[in-house]
């Protein structure tokens, strides 16, 4: 199968264009190349024949056109998206035009598309839409999010994928493009832009330099290893039900400061040095409207297609952490485009609102 997979140099992306490479798919990997990707994540499939890398924006309609046109792909795994909920709160604009604008123009062009398929190949056509669990809102200290839990997001980012999440359920039922949706929970490991929490902790204990944690670490995430939800994506692709959702979930429940503290230790066992890094914990202004906590129930991904996550967390730290202490030359490209030092600037206080 030919795979479309916009945002494909990000993090997500990247883990599924490999993970898909690696199952003998072909994959085309558009991406606008934003501050958040980074092309040396895919440096290991750069001369794969099976690869092929189109730099296009998918707001850019003819640009879209001209990739379908040429690539005749079987399927189309949409991930390309404004991301960082703190640069949502400073600057909503570009999550609107690029989450919501762009994947109206990348339906739009999948139609058109998928129109002209012949009917056998129409048939197997699928288009994936990749949201997250952060359109539900937020949870009290009971609960769990399911496909049936409704909208309620509170934040510019949310706000803008829920919109998406929309445009593709309209595209379905409008005209019948063969869509399917998913809604994961916070993903960490490999190759993530240090602006999240996880690669914020660990390049902030190596420096030295203080580790920030929200308000008082209170807040409540579900943990998902990016490789667990790759495995996730392409099984939903490959054997999920046009027209539905799945919610994807690592039942990896954290507190932030919990979190925090199981990184330091296990930084502290792969990286001894003198001193403990949680002595650098730091509390910080607390992010305007952060949603106290967020839980996946993945009973039907579970039940439907057999999927369960791999890692627990505990492995999946480790591992994260190891690939952060064996990747430094990776850390320092990704923070350049940061602004051209090392240099973890707060962002998302609402003063630029």
């Amino acid at each position: 199968m030919k795979l479309l997979i916009t945002g494909g140099s990000g993090f997500i992306g990247s883990t599924l264009v490999l993970t898909a490479l690696g199952r003998g798919h072909e994959v085309v990997n558009l991406d606008a190349l934003t501050y958040a990707a980074n092309p040396a994540s895919l440096d290991a499939v750069r001369n794969d024949s099976a690869y092929q890398f189109e730099h296009a924006d998918i707001r850019d309609s003819a640009a879209l056109a001209r990739v379908f046109a040429q690539h005749q792909p079987d399927a189309v795994m949409h991930l390309a998206a404004e991301s960082h909920v703190d640069r949502s709160i400073d600057g909503p604009q570009v999550f609107v035009d690029t989450n919501v604008g762009g994947t109206a123009q990348l339906l739009q062009a999948s139609t058109e598309y998928y129109r002209r398929l012949a009917a056998d190949r129409a048939a197997a056509f699928r288009f994936h839409h990749i949201s997250t669990d952060e359109v539900y809102g937020s949870l009290g200290a009971t609960g769990r999010f399911s496909e049936e839990s409704p909208y309620r997001p509170n934040s510019p980012y949310a706000a803008s994928k829920a919109s998406a999440d929309m445009m593709v359920r309209a595209w379905h039922s409008t005209y019948a493009l063969p869509t399917i949706i998913s809604n994961c929970s916070n993903n960490y490991g490999p190759r993530q832009f240090p602006e999240k929490l996880i690669p914020v902790v660990i390049l902030s204990a190596l420096k030295g330099a203080p580790i920030p944690v929200y308000g008082r670490g209170a807040n409540v995430r579900d943990w998902l290893h990016v490789e667990d939800h790759a495995d996730a994506l392409l099984a939903i692709l490959e054997r999920g039900r046009i027209g539905e959702t799945y919610n994807v979930g690592g039942d990896a429940e954290c507190s932030n400061l919990e979190l925090v503290r199981l990184l330091c230790t296990e930084l502290d066992r792969q990286h001894r040095r003198t001193g403990a890094s949680s002595d650098q914990i730091t509390f910080v202004t607390d992010r305007p409207g952060h949603d106290f906590r967020y839980a996946i129930d993945a009973a039907k991904l579970q039940g439907e297609l057999g999927w369960s996550p791999r890692f627990t967390l505990a492995e999946g730290l480790a591992q994260t952490v190891g690939w952060y202490l064996d990747h430094a030359d990776w850390c320092r490209a990704a923070l350049t485009r940061l602004g051209g030092d090392d240099r973890l600037e707060r962002l998302g206080l609402g003063a630029k609102g």
